[in-house]
């Protein structure tokens, strides 16, 4: 998002009378703006192949060595759903990216200025963006965990446990995956209007999903059990799971709705404070 933004936000928007520019209006402006730059068809290609690409590695490396697995430990605790989900642990980067630049890049090029005359209603601007945005990444995001989860499925069927969409909690994790990286891009984007720079939103986005676990690990036990249910890296892998983890037994934590409830309060905060400050602070 760096080219063509002055004249896509003025030009997509139109001659509307100053401050009455609806939230129709807006989205339509914002839509144009995503698709109208590389970013946007890289990142959504990035989160596809890491997805897709990593959950057909990781199921077929499965499937190749389960007959030859002494392993009884990691077989009786084996989730081909989450297995087959893999991948979303990259995607999540891919698209956190992506949440970002649809607000910081136009800080970056200075072209929020042009959105915000034309859109002189700044919560407008935000929702729009939180519109577009989350509806794009909530069909991309839905659409991968399906074809990750059938394509999977597929590769370990015949040769080791595979999982249909019928048995218990399956089909929730394939569906509470999308909505999983969904809210996390999201979030992000929620993130870059508070902090209006790209670096720093991703820093920042980094930081909450992968460091924070890492520093959880290194604190009491009494104070990482206490922390670690609310880490968005956690959430994600209860939630991409049908039976307990590995890595989270005898560690509390939440169930995959509560979970994800509270990932999404997270968004909703995230997204509001950067609402408030976007009204307040200059562009």
């Amino acid at each position: 998002m760096t080219i063509h933004h002055t004249a896509v936000s003025a030009g997509a928007i139109g001659p509307r009378p100053a401050g009455r520019a609806g939230l129709r209006h807006a989205a339509r402006a914002e839509w144009t703006k995503l698709w109208s730059v590389r970013s946007t068809g890289w990142s959504l290609a990035v989160t596809a192949v890491a997805v897709i690409g990593i959950g057909v590695l990781a199921t077929a490396t499965t499937a190749h060595t389960w007959s030859t697995s002494t392993d009884l430990p990691d077989k009786l605790t084996f989730d081909p759903t989450r297995h087959s989900l893999t991948g979303f642990f990259l995607g999540q980067l891919a698209i956190g990216v992506l949440g970002a630049l649809v607000v910081s890049a136009e800080y970056g090029t200075g072209t929020i200025r042009a959105t915000l005359t034309a859109i002189p209603r700044r919560p407008v601007v935000l929702a729009a963006k939180v519109l577009v945005f989350g509806s794009v990444a909530l069909v991309v995001s839905e659409a991968l965990a399906f074809a990750a989860f059938f394509i999977g499925q597929a590769i370990l069927s015949g040769s080791a446990p595979h999982a249909v969409l019928s048995q218990p909690g399956v089909a929730r994790a394939v569906v509470e995956s999308g909505l999983y990286l969904a809210a996390l891009g999201l979030f992000a984007l929620g993130l870059a209007t508070v902090l209006r720079h790209t670096a720093g939103a991703i820093t920042a986005y980094v930081v909450v999903l992968l460091v924070l676990p890492l520093i959880a690990q290194a604190v009491p036990a009494v104070v990482r059990d206490a922390v670690s249910r609310y880490l968005p890296a956690n959430i994600g892998l209860t939630i991409l799971s049908t039976r307990p983890t590995a890595r989270l037994i005898g560690t509390p934590t939440f169930g995959p709705w509560a979970g994800l409830g509270i990932l999404l309060a997270y968004t909703v905060v995230t997204v509001v404070v950067g609402g408030i400050l976007l009204v307040r602070r200059d562009a």
